[in-house]
């Protein structure tokens, strides 16, 4: 079938959500791409003139050709859809059941996450249906993962985005503008092409005149609102960094003041330490110099020596005689030796009272005392 206006708006009005009859579409137009633009207009007017359901066929319809464009890397329809594609996502979704646009933000997704729009394109899209959202009084969705989403924006940060916002709806038509004065141009000053009568030739480059007069104020706006937001940025850059020198100098200062009281912790603690004394086996050490863990056990009773007392040397009044069993010079006790089984047993004899005087007048033989003193 030839390409026409009206080809295009038959195959447009016979497309249903199957992805049938979206491939077939999308292949044919594939195929004329050559005529891109004329196209992307007749499906906008379609998309108008649609209802709910048919909008979002004709969104499939445009996702599809959109993304074989990308893979191709034929730019004539992305380059189409660039100036109108904003416009066209708020006609859909405007006014459609939730469920339909749930479906026409997962197509906006898939849009985002491949790449498939410019970024001021995709964030054209993305500020028309917050403020459809706005306006229908429903929360915002989040769409485009911002940061602010669901939530109060920062006084600090309301000139910024607004002014990011004005850059992106300049931006968004602003290349399809250059696009078509640079062609004109190219068109008028082309030598190839015979020139026409002056009048003629006048008048056309009158009409070039006011498409790049119009180019160049498009462009010039674009670029004082950026100018705009650049400096708002840098203001709001200045603030943040003067917050952090700040910050930066009160954790330098809190770090000093906490070595310098930790210092004075331990030679306070050092100073605790030797009023204590040594610890006991490495034990705390109490006030009394006692260890903490110290029983409360009696002290052991003190044991008397083994070795008996020593004795005074007697006078010669009181010294017993040598059979007594002391020695007559030390007055120290005799031993005495006493065999028992073969064995000799030398036995320390005490003085004691329980013993008589074995003196020669008490009447013990003399062979005995003999004896006794022999036994020294």
């Amino acid at each position: 079938m030839a390409y026409t206006d009206d080809s295009v708006l038959a195959r447009l009005s016979a497309l249903n959500e199957s992805h049938d009859s979206i491939a077939t579409a999308a292949q044919w137009i594939m195929f004329h791409r050559r005529h891109a633009d004329r196209t992307v207009q007749l499906w906008l007017q379609r998309l108008k003139d649609s209802s709910a359901s048919k909008r979002l066929s004709l969104m499939y319809l445009a996702n599809e050709v959109a993304q074989q464009s990308r893979i191709r890397h034929k730019e004539d329809f992305i380059t189409a859809f660039a100036p109108i594609i904003a416009e066209a996502v708020a006609i859909a979704y405007k006014g459609a059941p939730v469920e339909l646009q749930n479906k026409l933000r997962r197509v906006l997704d898939v849009w985002r996450e491949r790449s498939i729009f410019e970024a001021p394109i995709q964030a054209a899209i993305n500020s028309r249906l917050e403020e459809l959202d706005k306006a229908r009084g429903t929360p915002k969705s989040g769409f485009g993962n911002s940061p602010f989403s669901g939530n109060a924006i920062p006084t600090e940060f309301a000139k910024v985005i607004a002014q990011r916002k004005k850059a992106q709806t300049l931006a968004t038509p602003l290349q399809a503008t250059i696009a078509s004065a640079q062609q004109e141009y190219e068109k008028q000053t082309d030598t190839s092409v015979a020139v026409p009568s002056a009048p003629v030739y006048a008048a056309r480059l009158n009409g070039l005149l006011k498409t790049l007069a119009n180019a160049e104020h498009a462009v010039a706006e674009c670029v004082k609102t950026r100018e705009e937001l650049v400096a708002e940025m840098e203001a709001m850059l200045a603030v943040e960094r003067s917050a952090l020198q700040a910050d930066t100098a009160s954790a330098a200062s809190l770090a000093e003041k906490k070595q310098e009281i930790e210092k004075k912790k331990e030679m306070v603690e050092v100073a605790i330490m030797q009023a204590l004394g040594p610890a006991s086996n490495g034990e705390p050490v109490l006030a009394d110099g006692q260890p903490e863990n110290a029983s409360s056990e009696p002290n052991r009773p003190e044991m008397e020596a083994l070795t008996p007392p020593s004795v005074e040397p007697l006078s010669p009044i009181d010294a017993p005689s040598p059979g007594a069993g002391f020695e007559a010079k030390t007055g120290q006790p005799r031993s005495m030796t006493i065999n028992t089984n073969g064995s000799n047993k030398r036995r320390r004899v005490e003085d004691s009272g329980d013993f008589p005087d074995l003196g020669p007048n008490d009447g013990i033989d003399a062979d005995v005392a003999e004896m006794l003193e022999t036994t020294d």
